[in-house]
């Protein structure tokens, strides 16, 4: 008897905890200027080394893609691809504004990927190069305000609107739900000009790397594509890391 009436204390106190941390979050909530540079904080990597999976979901089949990606800062990266067999060897470069893509045999060339190509799908997924290649600080593209609290996922959740304060950029306007204790954006939409609905994340599983949470599953959707979606994995990541200079190079691409 006293173990079932600890059990119904402690899950009281579970919500009335939530509830007080849910009135405190809407009475005063922090500004969405503070809230994205708290994301940015988070997620931002200096250096580091991932092993990442994508499982890509089409009409008909899946497909699974492997890959082990160096980064240094926001400006270069170097993605290898591993699995499967025929994507095996593949690689692309990014420094700064521009990407490479290398395929090897029967090829063996090096493409620019550019203008209207940055849109097209990443390998028959949900990503687009461009997608993928954006790793600007949130703070340096948008204004944001809040607009709401909602429970997702079960976590209290900071709705944020962004908006884009500069021009060019693929989505004009994001919606993002941001859990305030991890500084994550659990879940995410991003619209057109026009506001058409264009693309959906969600962040389903988030894991603790040197003091900081980071996602380690997440689901992406093209809202314009009849697939199911892509998982995107992070299986390892290792923030820190000494990554030699020559890998963030053209010469590297075909080594």
């Amino acid at each position: 008897m006293n173990r079932k009436i600890h059990v119904i204390l402690t899950i009281c106190f579970i919500f009335i905890s939530a509830a007080i941390q849910a009135n405190d979050l809407l009475n005063n909530p922090p500004t969405g200027a503070t809230i994205l540079k708290n994301i940015d904080n988070n997620l931002h990597v200096d250096k580091a080394i991932t092993h990442t999976k994508m499982v890509i979901y089409r009409r008909n089949r899946i497909n699974t893609i492997k890959a082990k990606t160096w980064i240094s800062g926001k400006y270069n990266a170097f993605t290898e691809y591993l699995y499967p067999l025929r994507e095996k060897g593949k690689k692309m470069l990014k420094l700064g504004d521009k990407l490479w893509t290398y395929i090897p045999e029967p090829s063996d060339r090096i493409i620019t990927i550019s203008g209207h190509m940055l849109r097209q799908s990443l390998m028959g997924s949900d990503l687009s190069y461009e997608d993928m290649m954006n790793n600007d600080p949130l703070t340096s593209q948008y204004n944001a305000k809040v607009i709401g609290l909602e429970s997702l996922l079960n976590r209290e959740c900071l709705v944020l609107e962004l908006v884009a304060k500069l021009n060019g950029l693929s989505y004009e306007r994001r919606k993002l739900w941001v859990d305030p204790s991890r500084w994550l954006p659990l879940k995410e939409e991003l619209f057109a000009k026009s506001g058409k609905l264009l693309k959906r994340t969600v962040i389903n599983e988030v894991f603790k790397v040197e003091g900081r949470w980071y996602p380690k599953k997440m689901t992406f959707k093209d809202m314009l594509s009849k697939g199911k979606g892509t998982e995107y994995h992070i299986e390892s990541i290792e923030f820190k890391k000494n990554i030699p200079s020559h890998i963030f190079s053209k010469a590297a691409l075909r080594k």
